[in-house]
């Protein structure tokens, strides 16, 4: 099967909420495109004492309701679609949370597991000097994604700080703490997909203390919910995957053990000798619970989605469902939470650290985890309502109520 263009499958389901709201040409139009695509080669003087030129990225798909907020990747197979998608995403997301900012995603095509840490500094700060004038606290507020962390972050707002003569805490997100980061930030995005599935749990009358979980992707998001599904719920985590493969044990995993398996390995593959499945073999297995953590866009797709057993899917990833395999899912009965709701806790407190760094006052950790809890739980009940109410699946669901705030945005502000 060709790979899914992640920005086509964006566009689809935008299309198909635009249907479902009846909304005018000029508007599904101005939503169908980014606002402004920034394409950057970047001049890095490498250890060896060559230079090589990195291409960068950054899409700014919509500002109605607020400044473009979404992360930055370093990946050797980034592309444009990739990034526009994310972009696409971002709007929605922050918008189904009712926070005020819209949407962004920006990329750079390396791979920085072949770089050294003075290497991916001058990248990073490369990325900033490209870009700097599209960028600001009240403009766009770049985050970590893929194969970036808090330093990368705090090596780019330095740099934006050099250049505009003071600090500038509030240019990115998820910063350490040290710079202006946020409390919770780290387990945020699995966090708040938690609080989602124990709200499913209640609709759909599942016991999470009896629950078995299997989680496709263990990397930051997907290694946080597996202990804290645990932690939180009781609940048996049985099977993992990573890139290279999947492991099952019916009588549960030890997370623990599996992560420092690897750790020390690079996989949870070999892990006491388990035998090794596939990821569509995951997602076969009959569990009560999918969490989709593993960056693989259109994975579950028309072939897979009938195999699945499972009666909740939480996205933690972006992307993991194709429209085709969103159909099934929904006539089979499998209540999935939708990527931009299930995945929004990360934007979430990175919105709460704006907030923090612009007024100097930062929250405890338990301020923070109590808003986040409030802002998730609000949000799946009004696309669990939307749902209901126009009897379409929770991801058009979560498409309508995003859609109509932005739209509503736009209108106000007499873009249409």
């Amino acid at each position: 099967m060709s790979k899914v263009n992640p920005f086509e499958m964006a566009q689809q389901q935008l299309l198909d909420c635009a249907k479902i709201l009846k909304l005018d040409q000029g508007v599904v139009d101005i939503l169908m495109q980014p606002q402004r695509q920034i394409q950057v080669s970047i001049p890095v003087k490498m250890d060896d004492g060559t230079t090589r030129v990195f291409q960068g990225f950054r899409v700014q798909y919509n500002n109605a309701l607020g400044p473009y907020k979404g992360g930055i990747r370093y990946h050797p197979e980034e592309t444009i679609d990739t990034v526009r998608a994310l972009s696409a995403w971002m709007t929605w997301k922050c918008a189904v949370l009712n926070l005020p900012l819209g949407g962004g995603k920006g990329g750079i095509i390396c791979n920085p597991k072949e770089m050294s840490k003075g290497e991916l500094e001058r990248l990073s700060r490369g990325y900033i000097r490209a870009l700097w004038k599209n960028l600001g606290p009240d403009t766009d507020v770049p985050a970590p994604d893929v194969y970036t962390d808090g330093q990368i972050m705090a090596w780019m707002m330095d740099e934006y700080s050099v250049i505009n003569g003071k600090n500038q805490f509030g240019l990115l997100t998820g910063k350490p703490l040290i710079v202006g980061g946020s409390l919770g930030r780290g387990d945020a995005t699995a966090k708040g997909g938690l609080f989602t599935l124990r709200e499913a749990a209640k609709e759909l009358n599942l016991d999470l203390k009896k629950a078995t979980v299997a989680i496709l992707g263990f990397g930051n998001a997907g290694s946080f919910a597996a202990t804290l599904v645990q932690k939180m719920f009781g609940s048996k985590v049985v099977a993992v995957t990573d890139s290279k493969g999947g492991i099952y044990d019916a009588n549960g995993l030890d997370i623990a053990a599996v992560s420092a398996h690897k750790k020390e390995t690079k996989s949870v593959v070999g892990y006491k000798g388990l035998k090794t499945l596939t990821n569509n073999e995951v997602m076969a297995l009959p569990v009560d619970i999918i969490i989709a953590a593993a960056p693989d866009e259109g994975a579950i797709n028309e072939k897979v989605a009938p195999t699945v057993k499972a009666k909740v899917i939480c996205e933690l990833a972006n992307g993991p469902t194709t429209p085709e395999g969103d159909a099934i899912l929904y006539k089979n009965g499998v209540h999935v939470i939708p990527d931009f709701l299930c995945n929004a806790g990360g934007v979430t407190v990175s919105y709460y650290e704006m907030v923090q760094n612009m007024y100097m006052h930062y929250w405890t950790l338990d301020d923070v985890y109590a808003k986040l809890d409030a802002a998730m739980t609000q949000s799946y009940h009004n696309v669990l309502k939307a749902s209901k109410e126009y009897k379409i699946n929770m991801r058009q669901a979560a498409y309508v109520v995003a859609v109509a705030r932005v739209v509503e945005g736009m209108k106000i502000r007499g873009w249409v």
